[in-house]
């Protein structure tokens, strides 16, 4: 399996993304974040059809719109964001542009199709080299500004409190969640990106309170999900992004079934004593 330049570029990239995607769905989740990461996924696919039809590469367009809607939904605030019904039909609109682009364009087709639906085993070693950057860029920051994050992710009301860049904080994190979400992109595709940006973060939240402990575990699903789904894929010729969905969904019910257990269990413990 490894003797083939395209199993080692899935699995390098995959490896990646995956730390990364565990790392900062840790926040998404924290700051209810997850209904965003799918709209820059729908903004993004428009992205990628407008680059097609324009002449450029489709992950460049991915990777300007979702960044274009990052800043303009940290100018118009997240809250407000949050609170318009009106932004369903946004992207509704979005993802019908990115179709009339798409059927205008006679050009790269294929490589916009396997942005949508993802295409692993088609990463180049120059994507590598590009998903790896960007992807090391993403964790560095998120290190960085660690402290700061972790106070205004999981204690708003105290970050405010404390006198923190509230704002600033805000908008840089949905920079990083932009170019988080084009990245996965490339894995699962625009329309199951939320897949890795979301649920190895929850089934971390069910194992553990700790932040530390839930990006680590939810980094190692993440690897986990992806690594299987790669292997398998490969052995049955099934849909990757399909296998990395159902394993991570698999991993999530178990997580939650494990979680379900202990709550159940509290109370007969609590009993006997």
């Amino acid at each position: 399996m490894f003797h083939f330049d395209f199993m080692q570029h899935a699995f390098i990239a995959g490896t990646i993304v995956s730390i990364m995607c565990g790392v900062i769905g840790v926040y998404v989740i924290a700051r209810n974040s997850s209904f965003i990461a799918h709209t820059f996924s729908h903004i993004g696919f428009s992205g990628s059809a407008f680059a097609v039809y324009m002449g450029f590469s489709p992950l460049n367009g991915f990777l300007l719109f979702t960044i274009a809607s990052a800043l303009a939904i940290g100018q118009m605030g997240v809250k407000v964001f949050k609170r318009e019904v009106s932004i369903s039909v946004v992207l509704s609109v979005f993802l019908g542009l990115g179709l009339l682009f798409l059927s205008l364009s006679t050009k790269n087709a294929n490589s916009m199709t396997s942005l949508l639906f993802g295409n692993i085993l088609g990463i180049s070693s120059n994507d590598v080299w590009q998903i790896s950057l960007l992807s090391l860029l993403v964790i560095l920051l998120l290190t960085l500004g660690y402290k700061m994050l972790n106070f205004d992710s999981f204690d708003h009301v105290g970050a405010q409190a404390a006198g923190l860049p509230i704002r600033l904080i805000s908008i840089s994190f949905l920079l990083l969640l932009a170019v988080a979400t084009t990245e996965a992109s490339q894995m699962v595709g625009a329309l199951l990106v939320f897949t890795l940006m979301t649920t190895p973060a929850s089934a971390a939240r069910n194992l553990t309170h700790s932040i530390g402990r839930m990006i680590l575990i939810s980094s190692l699903i993440a690897l986990v999900g992806v690594w299987v789904g790669l292997v398998v894929g490969y052995y049955t010729n099934l849909p990757i992004s399909f296998l990395i969905t159902a394993i991570e969904g698999l991993l999530y019910f178990i997580s939650l079934g494990w979680k379900t257990l202990k709550e159940r269990m509290k109370p007969i413990e609590a009993t006997a004593v």
